[in-house]
C-alpha cells in the first residue's frame, strides 16, 4: 500500500483530480485518503472525486458535475485547431439531468468509444463525434483535419468507426492536406465557383496553400502571422510566383473567418479576369 504523503504528488501528475476507485487501484487506502483530507492537501470535488488544492480548474469543474471535457474544450487540450468559443463543453451520460450549468455546453449524445469510470477528458474519437454534432460543418471539418495532421488519430481509423450523422460525412471528406483549418474553410468557400482547387501544390520548390485552376495561387496567413523575417520570406515567394506568371492572392485568418463573402468576391473577380488560366502566348 502507498503512504498518504504520496497521494498529492500522484494527483499532481494526473491533473490534480481522480476518482477514489482509481486511487485505490493505485494503492492508496481509505485511511490514507482520509489523512490527506484531514491535512488539507486534497478536497472533495464531488462524491468519490478528490482534487488537489492546485488542481486543473477545468478538470475540477468536470468532476464536480459528473462529466468529462469533450468537443471543442477537449479538442483544444489535445492540441487541435478549434474555432473561438467561450463555453466549456462537457459530456455526460444520456440519462443525466438535462440542466446546463452556466458557461457550459452539455453533450448527452452517445459517442462510439466506451470511457472508463475515472476519465475526465474524452478520447479523441468521442471528441470528434461531439464536434461533428455541435458546430457548423466547415468548423467541424477543420477540427477533424487538425486531428489527422497532428497524428491524434490515424486516417485509417476514421473509416473503421461506425460514424453517424454529420460525423459520417466528415469522415468521408476529411484529409490531411490542409496546413491549417483556414485552408479547409477556404476550399469550402470557393469550391462552389466551379473551378478546381488543389491544396499544397509545389511550385518553384515550395508548397502553396491552394492553387485555383492553373495560375491563381492563394496563400493564407494564420493566427500567429508573422515575424518580420517570415513576412519578408513570404514577399519574396509572392514576387517569384508573380514573375513566373501566377497571380497571387493572400488572405489572413480574419478575412477567412469573419469576412468570407469578401474572400469569395475577390476570387470570383479574379476568375472573371481569367487569372486562373494559362495566358496565351
Amino acid at each position: 500500500m502507498r503512504p498518504a504523503h504520496e497521494l498529492t504528488p500522484w494527483l499532481d501528475g494526473r491533473g490534480g483530480v481522480a476518482h477514489t476507485t482509481t486511487l485505490r487501484s493505485a494503492g492508496f487506502t481509505t485511511h490514507g485518503i482520509r489523512a490527506a483530507l484531514s491535512d488539507g492537501a486534497v478536497r472533495w470535488a464531488r462524491r468519490s472525486w478528490l482534487a488537489a488544492t492546485d488542481a486543473d480548474p477545468m478538470l475540477v469543474r468536470a468532476a464536480s458535475l459528473g462529466a468529462r471535457l469533450t468537443c471543442l474544450t477537449a479538442a483544444r487540450r489535445h492540441g487541435l485547431w478549434v474555432p473561438e468559443h467561450d463555453e466549456v463543453h462537457l459530456a455526460v451520460s444520456p440519462s443525466s439531468s438535462r440542466l446546463s450549468p452556466d458557461g457550459c455546453r452539455v453533450h448527452w449524445g452517445i459517442a462510439p468509444e466506451p470511457v472508463a469510470l475515472g476519465a475526465l477528458v474524452d478520447p479523441i474519437v468521442n471528441v470528434l463525434c461531439h464536434v461533428a454534432a455541435c458546430v457548423p460543418l466547415v468548423d467541424a471539418l477543420c477540427v477533424w483535419e487538425s486531428a489527422l495532421r497532428k497524428g491524434a488519430i490515424p486516417a485509417g481509423m476514421l473509416g473503421a468507426v461506425p460514424w453517424r450523422g454529420n460525423a459520417r460525412r466528415i469522415a468521408a471528406e476529411a484529409s490531411s492536406l490542409s496546413d491549417s483549418g483556414l485552408e479547409t474553410r477556404f476550399v469550402r468557400l470557393v469550391s462552389p465557383l466551379g473551378v478546381p482547387v488543389r491544396q499544397q501544390v509545389w511550385i518553384d520548390g515550395h508548397p502553396v496553400d491552394a492553387l485555383v485552376g492553373e495560375r491563381l495561387v492563394t496563400q493564407l496567413d494564420g493566427f500567429a502571422h508573422h515575424r518580420a523575417s517570415d513576412r519578408r520570406r513570404d514577399l519574396r515567394a509572392d514576387a517569384r510566383l508573380t514573375l513566373l506568371g501566377y497571380t497571387v492572392l493572400r488572405f489572413d485568418y480574419a478575412q477567412i473567418l469573419f469576412h468570407p463573402d469578401e474572400v469569395v468576391a475577390t476570387v470570383s473577380l479574379a476568375l472573371a479576369q481569367q487569372r486562373h488560366l494559362v495566358a496565351a502566348r
